[in-house]
């Protein structure tokens, strides 16, 4: 806001200068309507409005209620600065905003530790989604975080595409309407972090699928997914990218809308429903499609009037996306089931009926989807807490040029909201007055209670009439029903038909129409059709058709237990009439705040006010009424115990303690400060004043000003002495620790361990360390071999025992063989292994004589005499090298036998075993071949401790043959393996 004076706090954060904005914001009008000096003028009320609308400030406070004008354009008073602005601060404290009611309402939940609510009501096009948006931001990104917040965060602002996208449409007075209501419970825990949320919808109108007035379109969803899906998702749902070729959503005539991008909308739905978790996403495209080709099935009659399906190509295709038997589905569109006497009977059905029939299915198909939906997004919010705030963003008042039965709900549901305003806001305190036994001029207002009878009364409302009308025998039909209204309504003040009119009204009230005066306005309503759709009934064939789909979402939305069921469901009216019912109850257990939304041109255009729009949505909203209680009365109301505790500071007779009566206590204390008696009244328990919020902001602002200057003085003078001492440390940085530098050298340590223990090394590998200042070179190699050494020991520890072995074997085999033979290093990837040979490989005698605890491994034994290779069987005992053929123990040779171990420096498997002479059980050194030679070599080694006796040979190998002759092995490097006997007993 361009008025507001700023300063930098201490901690970098830019704070708003209260006085200074304060002084500003006087300059453009009133922020709050209290305080208006003609508060019984409505000009004065309306020019206040339009003066700080024009500045862009486009809230307003009305003591605790906040009124919220549409600005049509995006304002920069949204960010996450201007939230931690408003976090914690008293309500009254800075400029009105939506997150100042956020805030308190968050608090008063906290403090009081009762449920609350934010009621946000006004007209369609008055910004009340958009209200909504902004408190469900505020919440998730201002309360105190936990483990699961984030991915709550996520799903619940992720909530509002995926409704938006299915539940909103463009209208005639707006671009994004909700054509549904909604409540939603923030849940909180005992510490005000939220923990979960639950949103309950009410009356999906449904007839927008099936049918839109000039000028509006069908729900987003169906313009996103031809905007903005794939090719391939398009092309498996036989589908065109131009609206205009499918009947449900020509109708309108408005495929495309200026101010939003279907496509980027799209994107946003995809996004939102990954984030939620839906997995269902293939079947949910397959319901989106299934409408639109249910729009564009036709009929066709013969000559004895049977109706037939034309489009069989759309059948086939709709068939296939909602997963049912298409002849089934052909016979149900074009027959319904009728039961008489316990027997069922087929009829067929006309042209109409069957269109009507096609179109009722299609509003099933999709009100019943989104209802799924709503419980899918519940799922992913599911969890109780143990406060709430609930968030009402419901229908605004409607009228059209033609009013149906959906306008009839939606202005019925503002009559109840408008009822509860009443209740908790002006009749309730005028009766508190009347409690405490304080004397005032009560405010006279239009109490709506007789239009809501008028709707809802039993046996006598609108509501109770229109049932009798659907369930009576005979041919009831919409005339009749405005017939039966005539009879019973016909001299209420707030009803009014054709025939009923005087001669003036007569003019523009047509005879298929019924008028009802609303508390904001007249409302002409055409009854065509209000008979179906509060029957809203899908014939039985139909809905047994559904049954049978394999599409997880149609089959979770038609249940078989409605084809059992034989009980008549409630009509959707009633239905209705029971839900708001309940939302009442809910509503009023909680305590309310108030955001009261304004349209401020029809034509949704920034910076226009139309102030003949404006009054008349002030009047209805019941505002200058509200307005008038509150200066008539009393703004601040607190018992006498809390208002002593809060202020018996500022009295000397009340501080510390106050011995006498409550009520004498707080006669002392407000007769101290100076009050006058008009402005204060002593009820029964509580006091009561009108001027003292006045008062006490004029004393907390007086104090706030000084404590800000003493703060202030001091941080300035604390900074200057903070550079001084760093200054002065850095030109004596060099010399001794002393007083001249001790500060500097301390910060400049202080900043290297924050940024060392920032920047440790993470794993034995990570070599890196940060470079230290000269002071302390000593000190952070010390630290740096400390944090090696930690980091070495935890992960030893971390090793486990199979690992451990692991390891000593790998570090043995790298002392060994390490740049020192070729087959080494395509073998340190490879485990070794606890023995390659198990004992169903090892004849059973040997296993017994031997035991289980050893290691076996197949070899070729060259022979001593004429050195032919025999196949073998090496097994290391925890003693001895056995030698095996087959069945039989060929050799054994004990560890403290072995003399050494030769290998080549190649990448052949040959090894020999040398053995003692003076042996006598021993013939001859050993010469095998093993295709895990590195492996063998090295337990073999570490089992006969003889890690020092193995030897890498750079050329031949010696080895003692038979008859003490001794042999020779050379190597020659070759494209393959081959062992050869040569002259003079070696081998090549």
């Amino acid at each position: 806001m361009r008025y507001q004076a700023r300063e930098v706090g201490v901690d970098g954060r830019v704070r708003l200068v209260l006085e200074g904005a304060l002084t500003a914001r006087d300059r453009v009008g009133v922020q709050d309507f209290v305080l208006l000096e003609n508060f019984n003028s409505e000009a004065a009320f309306i020019e206040n409005l339009r003066r700080r609308f024009t500045e862009n400030l486009i809230y307003t406070y009305m003591g605790s209620v906040l009124v919220s004008v549409n600005p049509y354009k995006d304002l920069e008073i949204y960010s996450p600065q201007h939230m931690e602005r408003y976090r914690g601060v008293s309500y009254y404290e800075i400029s009105p905003h939506i997150y100042a009611l956020s805030d308190n309402t968050y608090r008063a939940m906290k403090t009081s530790r009762r449920d609350q609510c934010i009621l946000i009501s006004g007209e369609s096009g008055a910004g009340k989604t958009e209200a909504s948006k902004k408190i469900l931001l505020y919440y998730a990104v201002s309360c105190p975080a936990h483990q699961r917040m984030a991915s709550l965060r996520d799903c619940l602002l992720q909530s509002t595409p995926v409704l938006e996208a299915f539940g909103n449409a463009k209208t005639l007075r707006n671009d994004n309407s909700s054509r549904f209501g909604k409540y939603m419970d923030i849940q909180f825990d005992f510490r005000g972090v939220p923990v979960g949320a639950h949103i309950l919808n009410y009356l999906l109108e449904k007839s927008r699928v099936v049918h839109q007035n000039h000028g509006e379109r069908n729900y987003h969803v169906f313009y996103q997914l031809l905007e903005g899906g794939t090719e391939e998702q398009l092309l498996h749902l036989h589908l065109d990218r131009n609206p205009q070729k499918y009947l449900y959503l020509v109708k309108g005539n408005c495929p495309r809308v200026s101010s939003m991008n279907d496509k980027n909308g799209w994107k946003a739905l995809v996004k939102a429903l990954s984030v939620i978790g839906f997995t269902e996403g293939e079947e949910l495209l397959d319901v989106i499609g299934s409408v639109l080709h249910l729009g564009n099935t036709q009929f066709g009659e013969e000559e004895d009037g049977q109706t037939y399906v034309t489009t069989e190509m759309e059948l086939k295709t709709l068939t296939q996306l909602l997963g049912v038997d298409g002849a089934a589905l052909t016979e149900a569109l074009t027959h319904k089931k009728l039961t008489a006497n316990g027997e069922e009977m087929i009829s067929p059905l006309t042209f109409e009926q069957a269109g009507a029939a096609r179109d009722a299915l299609a509003q099933a198909v999709y009100g019943r989807t989104f209802t799924w939906l709503v419980e899918k997004i519940n799922q992913s919010l599911a969890l109780d807490g143990s406060s709430v705030i609930g968030l009402l963003d419901i229908y605004g008042f409607e009228v059209f040029q033609h009013n149906s039965f959906e306008q009839f709900c939606i202005n019925y549901c503002s009559e109840k909201l408008q009822q509860l305003f009443i209740e908790l806001t002006l009749r309730s305190e005028q009766e508190e007055y009347e409690t405490e036994g304080v004397a005032w001029e009560p405010v006279q207002y239009f109490d709506n209670k007789v239009i809501c009878d008028l709707i809802e009364e039993k046996h006598k409302g609108i509501i109770s009439i229109l049932d009798e009308e659907c369930v009576r025998p005979g041919e009831a039909c919409d005339l009749s029903f405005l017939e039966k209204l005539e009879d019973t309504l016909g001299g209420h003040a707030h009803f009014v038909t054709h025939k009923l009119a005087n001669g003036k009204t007569r003019r523009v009230l047509g005879r298929e129409e019924f008028r009802l005066l609303h508390y904001a306005g007249e409302v002409n309503y055409t009854v065509t059709g209000f008979l179906d759709k509060n029957n809203d009934t899908l014939y039985r064939s139909l809905k047994e058709v559904m049954c049978q789909s394999t599409n997880h979402i149609v089959e979770h939305c038609f249940r078989r237990g409605e084809l059992v069921d034989q009980k008549r469901p409630e009509m959707a009216a009633t239905q209705f009439k029971n839900s708001l019912t309940k939302l009442m109850e809910t509503l009023m257990s909680k305590e309310p705040s108030y955001v009261r939304c304004i349209k401020p041109n029809d034509a949704k255009q920034p910076g226009r006010f139309d102030e003949v729009l404006v009054r008349h949505q002030v009047k209805y909203l019941g505002l200058m009424e509200n307005l008038r209680v509150r200066r008539a009365g009393f703004a601040y109301r607190r018992h006498f115990e809390a208002f002593l505790q809060r202020y018996k500071p500022l009295c000397p007779e009340t501080w510390p303690v106050w011995q006498g009566e409550l009520a004498e206590g707080v006669s002392t204390l407000v007769q101290y400060l100076g009050y006058k008696p008009e402005e204060y009244k002593m009820g029964r328990y509580l006091v009561l004043m009108n001027t003292l919020y006045q008062r006490r902001w004029a004393v907390i602002q007086a104090a706030w000003r000084g404590m800000k200057a003493r703060r202030r003085a001091r941080r300035r003078r604390d900074a200057a002495d903070l550079i001084r001492r760093l200054i002065k440390g850095f030109i004596h940085r060099h010399e001794e620790y002393g007083p001249d530098n001790d500060y500097f050298l301390d910060h400049v340590r202080c900043s290297f361990l924050k940024t060392l223990r920032r920047n440790l090394p993470r794993s034995v590998l990570d070599k890196s360390w940060p470079t230290p200042p000269p002071a302390l070179t000593q000190a952070s190699e010390e630290l740096r071999q400390l944090n090696m050494r930690n980091m070495v020991r935890k992960f030893c520890l971390a090793i486990l025992p199979e690992w451990r072995k692991q390891m000593d074997q790998k570090v043995v085999a790298s002392e060994l063989f390490r740049g020192q033979k070729d087959s080494y290093p395509p073998s340190v990837a490879a485990l070794f292994l606890g023995t390659r040979l198990g004992d169903e490989h090892i004849n059973l005698k040997v296993v017994q004589t031997l035991g289980s605890e050893k290691y076996g491994v197949s070899v070729i034994k060259y022979d001593r005499r004429g050195f032919k290779p025999r196949p073998r069987q090496l097994l290391l005992t925890g003693s001895a090298i056995i030698l095996v053929e087959k069945t039989k123990i060929k050799q054994r040779i004990d560890y403290d036998a072995l003399r050494g171990i030769s290998v080549s420096r190649l990448s052949d498997g040959i090894l020999v075993l040398h053995v003692l002479c003076e042996d006598n059980k021993q013939k001859a050194d050993l010469v095998l071949l093993c295709d895990h030679v590195i492996e063998v070599v090295t337990k073999v080694a570490m089992m006969a401790n003889k890690v020092d006796q193995v030897n890498v040979s750079q050329g031949s190998i010696r080895f003692s043959a038979a008859r003490s002759k001794e042999g020779v092995v050379d190597f020659t490097r070759g494209p393959e393996l081959k062992v050869a006997k040569g002259k003079l007993n070696t081998k090549h």
